[in-house]
């Protein structure tokens, strides 16, 4: 990590105790970077805040949900008190494994629940307090699932369209307040929640290559952080053709286990 990829303030990142979260939050950690980490599993965000700790890091790690609106907006406050937050990473998320071709209305409201909800009480309490400094960056995390509605995924893939719209309209709507948007629309990437795909997934990246890549793109204000080209591409495409002619095709993609 160089200088200018640091931003300016606390790096608070939800999701921090595994996957890209855990890639960026040790991406990040140096020598004068404080960091705010959230994440639901105890002992791996320990490990995690350990960790950047050890290179140097001012860290503040707490177990927290993202659906918990009051809780989010709290640990908001607790970051910011310790330093100014410069950027968010709204990355905490989740999918669920159908072999179906859908998920249950029971994973559908969870899916909606923390990759919507926790997105919208992850970033409000921090926007509110950039919009006061006037400056910060706000670094969403959406999916290539995000372009097409796919047939194994469609929550899923309907929370992530969410997350890529609305911070594509924010990105606008914040210029002129000195606050920067985000949008990371990632593929598949090594972590606990890919694991259990049991096909192979196409252009697979490690996640500290992720972290790296997302890090040089929110260092530069890149509108779109979307990765690997060839997929982001390939899923553009098939987003962008009439439904008619790509179904036949999505009703064929293997679905997770």
């Amino acid at each position: 990590m160089t200088a200018k990829q640091a931003p300016d303030g606390t790096i608070l990142i939800t999701g921090a105790s595994s996957g890209i979260g855990e890639a960026l939050a040790r991406h990040y950690a140096a020598p004068g970077i404080s960091l705010a980490l959230t994440g639901r599993d105890a002992s791996r965000l320990a490990a995690v805040a350990a960790a950047c700790r050890g290179a140097g890091a001012r860290v503040l790690a707490e177990v927290l949900e993202v659906t918990d609106r009051p809780g989010m907006a709290g640990f908001v406050e607790r970051a910011a008190a310790q330093q100014p937050i410069g950027l968010v990473i709204a990355n905490a998320g989740i999918s669920a494994g159908t072999g179906s071709g859908s998920e249950t209305p029971e994973q559908t409201r969870r899916i909606l629940a923390v990759n919507v909800e926790g997105v919208l009480n992850t970033v409000e309490p921090a926007l509110a307090l950039m919009r006061e400094r006037g400056q910060g960056q706000i670094a969403l995390m959406a999916s290539l699932a995000a372009f097409r509605g796919f047939p194994g995924a469609p929550a899923y893939s309907a929370a992530k369209a969410f997350v890529k719209v609305w911070g594509e309209g924010l990105r606008g709507h914040l210029a002129g307040q000195g606050i920067k948007v985000n949008v990371v629309c990632a593929g598949f990437v090594r972590s606990r929640m890919t694991a259990v795909n049991r096909f192979k997934m196409p252009l697979l990246w490690d996640a500290e290559r992720a972290a790296g890549h997302i890090a040089r793109g929110l260092a530069r204000n890149r509108a779109r952080i979307a990765f690997p080209f060839r997929l982001y591409w390939l899923v553009w495409l098939i987003g962008a053709l009439p439904p008619w002619s790509t179904d036949w095709l999505l009703r064929r993609l293997p679905e997770k286990g």
